[in-house]
């Protein structure tokens, strides 16, 4: 191997360069081009129109099974939002990432960059107004409408973006289509964050576990993988029926005959990849998983075939001309009833895959099953809603959604929002508000560490958590750990008064809800902390949060946003795999934070004294709760030693390199800041002499940030 990146010379080398994607864009896009404006400017009568003349165009270079594209055109849409996983939020639709690598290689995805090519001319007219993130969806809702289909709705609003997610975790094996145990926990679950049981698959094997026809096996892969994806059991069962009623799987022989995938194909390919030498490589000589067949005896309509194929007959299992394992009836009548997808007057029998037969087996989903084969209707609206579940549930809520098919309906998983129904503070009730704060019995640290708690959920990700909503007074965030629920419980309550008392003393119909407050709150401590260093700052408050219900908020959805560990909190929690830097580096990349961000946020947090339990941890200075860039100053000098004092090294004690003594204490989380080279070269900068006005106005300005991160409303 030739050593090239740090990470290869230093396997350990933690990875700061992460954060470079939210100091720059590497896009060619303009700065101030404004894709929501372009979006709205289609006629998407006339984009949805051009999508169907392609779908229905079959080309001679790839052609079309049935004569329409629309089955591979589902998949492809599938599989691209079917990256999502809840526990980090990372995957999905937006930012077209399907055509970037490592997502456009994977083995799941064999000639989906036809699919892509094919659509190039409905791209290519329509530039920049409609990127490929919104393109692949709305792709995939045309094809379900033109086989008969009625979807739920569409909402565009997918950035795109040009490089591939450098931080999403897609497993610890270095070979395509393995399944370590390192993927698994000792239960046999998947780790977290991973959503698929394969490497370089979407969701499962399709033949079974370990590639062999476990249909029970296959079943507990599936309601983990679709669980992560934050989806129940009916939920699953609709999904795969629903898009199993379409189109075929592909293995006329075995994936041998395929070259390599598109970023390791020779430059003549041009970006597409697993050219074949089966045949002509192409229509029924085709090879993706190298499972052959149809579901259904009409692959190209909405129909109920695929549910009473599944369960009107018996399957067995045999191993098809691809050399993979997958199901074919027993029962004579069901056989060569599927016109074969390209040669006439021919028929072929339809299958299943062990995925399929795992549905009839298991208790739960066959109960699923058998209710829809005999409510159609609501087999019909169930697979819409979760079909459009599965390609929104990375765009947020739905303030972001554009264009004139978003449903009026407003799920519980966009995390829906009030309106406010009174008028908004203004310039002087925000600075009596202010001084009330201040004036109460809250303390600094108090009124910065609630702020933060609420605020510092936000996931760049999937556009979830943040302030807006003051949600951490609600199941489940109020319960957290990190989140010290008695006292923020005394917090919220003294809040609550003032919040009281301000709107009852208002004759004008203004008021203030509490997820204004408490960011109002945290935002006044941090001016007044400037203040008490010597600097007058004025950190920008925008009104306008609402306060959600415990009825707008799903308990069980929520609880993948609590922190294992905090960084900016000094909140170590439980016993982790990765190290807390680590950590520290995922949840600033979540928060859309870069280094210098992150450096000045923890160097900030930590002279304000805002720490899990108020422990000493990092708080390197004798006036707490004053803005200073003590943080950095002292931990930067060379009179000290750090001394770990736990075997895992999470916990050091600073010590007077001439007598001994230890003077404070630290976590990973703060010495980073003085091994990492590249966190010591911004500290250096906030530790020098003439740094620390920088290190305050830079504070504020980050503190702001985070604050607005969910402000969808003011872009």
């Amino acid at each position: 191997m030739t050593l090239g990146t740090n990470q290869d010379w230093w396997p350990e080398h933690l990875r700061v360069e992460l954060l470079d994607d939210n100091a720059r864009d590497v896009g060619p896009l303009d700065e101030d081009f404004d894709y929501a404006e372009a979006f709205e400017s289609l006629d998407l009568d006339e984009v949805k129109a051009d999508i169907e003349d392609v779908m229905t165009s079959s080309q001679d270079w790839w052609p079309a099974d049935y004569g329409h594209y629309g089955p591979l055109f589902i998949r492809m849409a599938w599989h691209s939002a079917g990256t999502y996983r809840t526990w980090d939020g990372r995957g999905g639709a937006s930012g077209g990432r399907q055509r970037l690598p490592p997502i456009n290689s994977w083995p799941d995805n064999i000639n989906l960059d036809r699919a892509r090519r094919l659509l190039w001319p409905v791209k290519q007219k329509y530039g920049r107004a409609l990127s490929w993130g919104d393109l692949i969806v709305l792709t995939g809702n045309v094809a379900l409408e033109s086989m008969g289909f009625e979807t739920f709705g569409f909402a565009g609003g997918r950035e795109d973006s040009f490089k591939g997610d450098d931080a999403v975790n897609w497993g610890p094996e270095d070979e395509w289509e393995g399944a370590s145990q390192d993927r698994f926990d000792e239960e046999g679950d998947l780790d977290d964050p991973l959503g698929n049981t394969v490497m370089g698959l979407i969701y499962v094997n399709p033949e079974g576990p370990q590639g062999e026809p476990d249909v029970e096996g296959s079943a507990h892969n599936i309601r983990e993988t679709f669980g992560n994806m934050a989806m129940n059991d009916e939920e699953t069962v609709a999904l795969i029926a629903g898009g199993h009623t379409f189109g075929k799987v592909h293995g006329a022989d075995s994936g041998d005959h395929l070259g390599p995938e598109p970023e390791a194909a020779p430059i003549e390919e041009q970006g597409l990849g697993w050219d074949s030498d089966y045949g002509e490589g192409k229509g029924p000589d085709a090879i993706t998983s190298g499972i052959e067949g149809p579901w259904t005896t009409a692959p190209t309509k909405w129909d109920m075939g695929y549910i009473n194929n599944l369960l009107d007959y018996e399957w067995e299992a045999h191993k098809g001309p691809g050399g993979a394992w997958q199901w074919r009836p027993v029962d004579d009548e069901a056989k060569s009833t599927v016109p074969d997808a390209h040669i006439a007057d021919e028929s072929v029998d339809p299958m299943m895959l062990t995925t399929d037969v795992a549905l009839k087996k298991d208790p739960e989903y066959r109960d699923v099953l058998e209710r829809f084969q005999n409510n159609p209707d609501e087999y019909q609206e169930a697979f819409a809603k979760a079909w459009y579940k599965l390609i929104h549930r990375d765009l947020g809520p739905s303030s972001r959604f554009l264009g004139p098919e978003v449903p009026d309906e407003e799920m519980i998983w966009q995390d829906p929002l009030p309106e406010a129904d009174y008028d908004l503070i203004g310039d002087e009730a925000v600075a009596e508000l202010k001084q009330k704060l201040l004036d109460s019995e809250l303390s600094t640290f108090e009124l910065v560490k609630t702020a933060w708690a609420s605020a510092s959920t936000f996931r760049g990700s999937d556009k979830r958590g943040g302030a807006n909503g003051a949600r951490i007074r609600l199941e489940p965030q109020k319960g957290w750990e990190v989140n010290e629920p008695e006292q923020l419980e005394s917090v919220l309550d003294t809040l609550e008064g003032i919040r009281e008392e301000f709107n009852g003393s208002q004759s004008d119909g203004t008021k203030v809800s509490l997820a204004d407050l408490i960011v109002l709150g945290g935002t006044a401590a941090v001016e007044q902390a400037a203040a008490d260093a010597g600097y007058d700052v004025d950190i920008p408050f925008e009104p306008g949060r609402t306060d959600a219900t415990q009825e707008q908020t799903d308990v069980e959805s929520f609880e993948v946003l609590e922190p294992d560990a905090d960084g900016f909190r000094n909140y170590l929690g439980d016993e982790h795999e990765r190290k807390l830097e680590e950590i520290l580096i995922d949840e600033s990349e979540l928060l859309n934070l870069t280094a210098s961000e992150m450096t000045v946020l923890v160097g900030g947090m930590r002279t304000l004294g805002v720490n899990y339990e108020d422990s000493d941890l990092g708080v390197f200075t004798d006036e707490p709760g004053t803005l200073t860039n003590d943080f950095f100053v002292n931990l930067l000098g060379m009179d000290h030693e750090w001394d770990p004092v736990s075997d895992d090294e999470q916990v050091f004690e600073l010590r007077d390199r001439e007598t001994g003594d230890v003077e404070w204490k630290a976590t990973r989380f703060d010495l980073i800041f003085g091994s990492n080279s590249r966190l010591r070269a911004v500290s250096e900068v906030y530790g020098a002499d003439d740094g620390e006005e920088k290190f305050v106005r830079d504070f504020a300005d980050t503190w702001s940030k985070v604050m607005k991160l969910d402000r969808f409303d003011l872009e």
